[in-house]
């Protein structure tokens, strides 16, 4: 394998767990919002909870695509 193929499928990669990432973060938005439905009194704790862990997963998404594009346009050279 050559440079740029070792690039691309770590860039592949690292675009594959943003995608992971996402998953995760409609799994956990779907499961704050069914406990908010199954019990009303508890909407305050579970939506706090819900956007700290939200930010948590998506700086995992931004973090895998800022490297990938570092890898493409930085190494890719």
């Amino acid at each position: 394998m050559t440079d740029v193929g070792l690039i691309a499928l770590a860039s592949a990669i690292a675009i594959f767990s943003s995608g992971c990432s996402s998953i995760g973060e409609g799994f956990l938005v779907g499961k704050a919002i069914e406990g908010m439905a199954r019990n009303p009194e508890m909407y305050g704790k579970l939506r706090s909870s819900m956007i700290i862990g939200a930010a948590l997963v998506e700086t995992c998404g931004i973090y895998a695509l800022l490297i990938s594009i570092l890898l493409i346009f930085v190494y890719g050279h």
